[in-house]
């Protein structure tokens, strides 16, 4: 795969100097709104779990450790739902529709969460806003993906993963300063701002196109390049891509254009929940605690959410100069470095058995007091800090490649004709994975070490490695019609005019 082959024959370049992408951004940042709700749901257990477990709460609304678990987990499976309900979704009413409708049990979940005077209401609301993640989740990726032109949409690629880590820095700042009711409330607001961007933003033209309405596709298209864009070339391409889709059997799914991306994709997102990044992200706290640094622990969540924020905008520089299987090899080595070098600090630490606090998972209070000890038998400094760079160097391997890389990936190399349904089944595999993972995390450790989980986490991040190297393709300045063509010919990503002129 010479990155120097043409990449389609007989491409003029002339009409791309004249694209006004302008509206694209629009169009882009319109979507995205949902990923930022997405990652601002995601942690908004963080800042007020302690309220709901705590002796001031409302009776009504106290938990113990058990239901505060289900109040964290139970948005996970919402995702779930949301997933599988794209599968049909995004094929019935587009993309574009799919990421409106998830503002709907968006802003219900939060009016609940927000107005709750039972336990109940706060689970339902978690529930339907996990929900409208998963929906999210599956469309605004593939919605991205159909709409950008070719040299940008490896940098748009990774906003939606950039937004969702925004949205929970925005929660942490929120969360130092509001109260639970009132985080509810913000939380309806950018699903609500979302709708009414969307009603004016075009469809995908891929989308139109598929149904027909060449007319609808054409201005579609126009609308996002800008007037001067001589857009026939790219429409021809889009139509010579679906004239090649037919509808898939079964029969067919077991051929290699189709189960080899699928499978890509579905692995992707299976590895990226089994790296661990749920778990190390939700015990944070107990590091930053015991790592002996001069920071409030009100500002300890706000410093996580800003070193990824920044590692997934240097991905999104390099996105498409460096190229993403380089972004998967440098994260998957940092992950492994320092998971590895977690799991040596952690080996041989004792953690003497004794009660479990009130109101504390035991997962928790093993954490807590492994790292404790850690911390106190490090007389040095230096050797004090090792977990806590250790854990920032985590974050930000996974947040410049495995973390935005997956979702451009799922959005590019699966084929049109079972993007729309295999997207929905990705995004369900990997949020039944995180749930799973988040459930049964305890099991992974040895009672009275840490070092099992950590090493657990080192061994997916070298398997993680090794399929970036043997399985997935660089899709770097490749349209999405090469990359279709690369799986059906399973050579070549260059088109040549006999594959243009199959089914024509």
């Amino acid at each position: 795969m010479d990155e120097e082959t043409p990449l389609l024959n007989g491409r003029s370049t002339s009409s791309q100097s004249k694209e006004n992408n302008l509206k694209l951004f629009l169009a882009v940042f319109s979507a995205i709104l949902g990923n930022f709700n997405a990652g601002y749901s995601l942690v908004y257990p963080s800042p007020v779990i302690q309220y709901f477990t705590s002796s001031d709460a409302d009776p009504r609304l106290r938990m113990d450790k058990n239901q505060a678990a289900w109040f964290s987990s139970i948005y996970s499976l919402g995702a779930v739902l949301g997933g599988l309900g794209t599968i049909f979704l995004n094929d019935k009413i587009g993309r574009k529709g799919s990421i409106m409708l998830s503002a709907v049990p968006s802003t219900i979940g939060y009016m609940l969460i927000g107005g709750a005077v039972e336990q109940w209401m706060l689970h339902l609301g978690r529930f339907l806003t996990g929900i409208a993640s998963g929906i999210s989740a599956s469309s605004i990726p593939v919605y991205i993906s159909e709409t950008s032109c070719k040299a940008l949409r490896g940098s748009l690629g990774s906003c939606p993963q950039m937004t969702a880590v925004v949205g929970a820095l925005v929660l942490y700042g929120l969360g130092s300063v509001l109260s639970w009711r009132w985080l509810a409330v913000f939380g309806s607001f950018p699903a609500l701002l979302m709708i009414v961007l969307l009603v004016f933003m075009p469809q995908s033209p891929r989308r139109l196109l598929s149904l027909g309405r060449v007319q609808k596709a054409e201005q579609s298209l126009r609308w996002l390049r800008g007037n001067d864009y001589n857009i026939n070339n790219e429409l021809r391409q889009i139509q010579d891509s679906i004239n090649k889709q037919t509808k898939v059997s079964w029969t067919q799914l077991g051929t290699p254009q189709y189960y080899r991306p699928i499978l890509i994709t579905l692995m992707m997102r299976f590895m990226q929940q089994l790296s661990g990044i749920t778990p190390i992200l939700i015990y944070l706290e107990p590091i930053f605690s015991n790592s002996k640094l001069p920071i409030k622990p009100r500002y300890e969540a706000i410093i996580v959410g800003a070193i990824r924020l920044v590692s997934v905008g240097f991905a999104a520089i390099l996105m498409d100069k460096a190229g993403r299987k380089a972004l998967l090899y440098t994260s998957s080595i940092l992950m492994f470095g320092s998971t590895l070098t977690l799991a040596m600090v952690f080996h041989g630490t004792q953690c003497p058995p004794s009660p479990t606090p009130p109101n504390t998972t035991a997962l928790e209070y093993s954490l807590q007091t492994g790292i404790e000890h850690t911390f106190q038998a490090s007389q040095p400094t230096t050797a004090g800090l090792v977990p806590l760079i250790s854990i920032i160097v985590f974050i930000c391997g996974y947040a410049m490649g495995w973390g935005p890389i997956t979702w451009l990936l799922m959005s590019e190399v699966l084929p049109l004709s079972v993007r729309g349904k295999a997207s929905g089944l990705c995004v369900t595999v990997s949020w039944l994975t995180g749930f799973a993972l988040t459930q049964g995390f305890t099991h992974l450790m040895d009672p009275n070490t840490l070092y099992i989980p950590f090493l657990f986490f080192a061994v997916v991040s070298v398997f993680s490695l090794l399929f970036n190297a043997v399985c997935i393709p660089e899709t770097r300045k490749r349209s999405l019609e090469e990359i279709e063509n690369f799986f059906r010919t399973g050579r070549t990503f260059t088109i040549t005019n006999e594959d243009q002129s199959v089914n024509s």
